[in-house]
């Protein structure tokens, strides 16, 4: 019986265009999510052998089935696509201070940078990196953006937790980079 549900839950993560919640799944698939987990840990599990090439991700509690890093390089060559584009410094800059401070506003943004982030916001939400969370409860009820699951796809994170502390940062070998 195991196996059926296993198959089914491999179905439905594979047929997905994103990823999908724990909560989806447990309704599509008919089962709680406690009895999901042990079976998403199995699949994670299968997925991690050295047969397959692609494995099993999870993000804040969303699963998707994604291509093993070490063949990543052989899908752009099969798909004649060149290397994702890189995020401006600035980009960089303002999804760095949404990430770690999140959620905040324009303007709250642009205090910390010193400089206007209107068109900043307008790329990261286009890259699906940040969204709108909602309104601030103040005057004018400004948005408040956040990280998105795209966001912690991009980064290999499971969740914000797992962002390096900021004291932890080699700023020198990140400048060396550039």
């Amino acid at each position: 019986m195991e196996d059926k549900e296993l198959a089914k839950l491999e179905t439905v993560i594979f047929a997905a265009d994103e990823p999908v919640s724990i909560n989806k799944l447990s309704r599509v698939i008919d089962k709680k999510i406690s009895e999901l987990r042990p079976l998403i840990q199995n699949l994670h599990e299968e997925y991690q052998k050295e047969i397959h090439g692609f494995e099993l991700n999870k993000y804040n509690d969303h699963f998707v089935f994604e291509t093993k890093k070490e063949y990543g390089d052989l899908i752009l060559d099969y798909l004649n696509i060149s290397k994702h584009k890189k995020l401006s410094s600035a980009a960089l800059e303002t999804l760095a201070i949404i990430a770690y401070e999140q959620p905040l506003t324009r303007r709250e943004i642009e205090s910390i940078r010193g400089v206007n982030v209107e068109r900043v916001l307008s790329t990261l939400e286009k890259y699906s990196l940040i969204e709108e969370k909602g309104r601030k409860e103040t005057i004018g009820n400004p948005l408040i953006y956040g990280t998105t699951t795209v966001f912690l796809q991009k980064f290999g994170l499971s969740d914000l937790s797992k962002l390096p502390k900021i004291e932890d940062i080699d700023y020198k070998k990140v400048f060396e980079q550039e």
